[in-house]
């Protein structure tokens, strides 16, 4: 995942609905609730922890019980001292007071709330990429206590990247729009899209014993990030990991298969019974926030939704003009939802002017926009019917709203749109299924169309020609088209 490609928009519902999430998630509760019970008789040991003696009274605070209630209570500490819920004010003694972070999740804004719940989830993200505690223990050296890493085939910053990898997967898989949403993603699609090239045809024996090793981490590392709020998670079935140790086998083998590199098919699998019992995962609205603001953190380009609502017109129709058609009608509707309609239509039509590379994208985007303003546009459109660059776009317009007295176009307004339009497609969808069969129509009905459609004096009449002899199955049309290519570059003077 390049940080200089902006990734799709994600949709994230208001801070103080985040807030309110952020509140409710176990982990954060409990190390509000220790904070709170944080005072001079609590004690903790050199490293800020609660010494021994004092977890099975944090504990019963938190009502908490079995083998691991002293561990998470141990872990929602731990939660409590780096968020700055808790304060230790006499680090030689080991004596603790309730922390200044504390007030803000009572009287601080959603803003700050998230901070202390991000604070949180660091702390959560790095012991989920630390191994199991026992295996730590076997591989201690027997005379000095050191752990040795190589014994434990550890490599920290591997594990580190190994995680945040998959969780940006599941981000990508999340927001993305031909992913799943919504809905929860198979563990082993999630770990073969760590594992298996995206061009591989099936996955080998070694690949899928590496996504099998891959999906007990992740099984373990998501079981501690569920109490966080990062993700809703369903664990693999306790029974098919007996088998798998029993049989020596490797769980999740059967399923991975199909899963290929980058976990296409997890929605239309989200649902298979079978398949749940290997784990299912989805992140929440807050874990999306909170993967969101760590991509940020990182440098990466990862728009929200309303991002551009408050900036021009210029700024809507360039920033959305990569986003799939769901994102950028979302964007679009909050950005007309606090203008006026005529005024919006004008600035959007003003905005979609221009010869440089990203304009036919633009009014196509400009189009659209104007789809959703609706009736209330048809004053702004009819101004521009004699534009050169807008009179196509305008006719077309009011076509499709319509009015009956829309002045034909001429033969010379006809090809410039049609190359601006494929040019726009070409733009948004590349070489797309939807593409090939609009290039395919329009050779179709217009035996002479590249004869003619070299003059047409537009900036990117040159590439469309020649995508349409790339794009055009039938050899003889697509020499024709890049012959007109050909032609249209020695006239442009290129």
């Amino acid at each position: 995942m390049s940080d200089s490609s902006p990734l799709p928009p994600v949709r994230l519902i208001s801070e103080a609905e985040l807030a309110r999430d952020a509140l409710s998630t176990p982990l954060l509760a409990r190390a509000a609730r220790l904070a709170r019970w944080a005072g001079p008789d609590t004690l903790v040991d050199a490293g800020g922890g609660l010494v021994d003696e004092q977890l099975p009274a944090a504990a019963e605070l938190l009502g908490l019980t079995g083998d691991d209630a002293a561990a998470c209570a141990s872990e929602a500490w731990r939660v409590a001292v780096d968020t700055g819920l808790v304060e230790i004010t006499d680090e030689e003694n080991g004596a603790v007071a309730p922390g200044e972070e504390l007030a803000l999740l009572t009287g601080g804004s959603p803003h700050e709330v998230l901070a202390v719940w991000l604070a949180a989830l660091e702390t959560v993200l790095a012991d989920a990429s630390v191994p199991d505690l026992d295996d730590l223990i076997d591989a201690m050296d027997a005379d000095g206590g050191h752990v040795d890493f190589s014994q434990l085939d550890f490599d920290p910053e591997r594990e580190a990247a190994f995680l945040d990898g998959v969780l940006g997967n599941l981000y990508l898989l999340t927001v993305g729009e031909d992913g799943p949403g919504d809905a929860a993603v198979p563990l082993p699609a999630l770990a073969a899209s760590m594992i298996v090239p995206g061009d591989a045809a099936e996955p080998s024996n070694d690949m899928l014993e590496q996504i099998s090793d891959a999906m007990m981490r992740l099984d373990d590392q998501f079981r501690l990030l569920e109490p966080i709020g990062l993700v809703s998670y369903r664990p693999v079935d306790e029974a098919l990991m007996r088998d798998a140790d029993e049989s020596g086998g490797t769980a999740g083998a059967e399923v991975s298969g199909g899963a290929g590199g980058s976990g296409e098919g997890a929605a239309a699998s989200a649902d298979d019974t079978e398949v749940a019992r290997y784990g299912m995962v989805r992140l929440t609205p807050l874990g999306l926030y909170g993967l969101r603001a760590r991509l940020l953190e990182a440098g990466f380009t990862a728009p929200a939704v309303g991002d551009l609502a408050d900036k021009g017109a210029d700024a809507l129709l360039d920033g959305s003009a990569g986003y799939g058609p769901q994102a950028a009608r979302a964007e679009t509707e909050h950005w007309l939802a606090r203008r006026e309609p005529v005024a919006a239509a004008r600035e959007l039509l003003a905005a979609a002017r221009g010869s440089d590379a990203g304009a036919p994208l633009r009014r196509l985007r400009c189009q659209q926009a104007l789809s959703l303003v609706g009736d209330q546009a048809e004053p702004a459109v009819r101004e521009v019917l004699d534009d050169a660059e807008l009179g196509g776009l305008a006719r077309v317009w009011l076509t499709e709203l319509g009015a009956t007295d829309v002045p034909p176009p001429s033969e010379a307004m006809i090809f410039w749109l049609t190359i601006d339009t494929l040019a726009a497609q070409l733009a948004a969808e590349g070489n797309s299924e939807e593409l090939q069969a609009l290039v395919e129509g329009l050779a179709q009905q217009h035996s002479g169309f590249f004869a003619a459609a070299w003059r047409v004096e537009h900036p990117a009449t040159a590439d469309v020609l020649e995508a349409m002899g790339r794009l055009h199955p039938d050899k003889r049309v697509a020499k024709e088209a890049r012959k007109a290519a050909f032609k249209a570059r020695s006239q442009q003077g290129g």
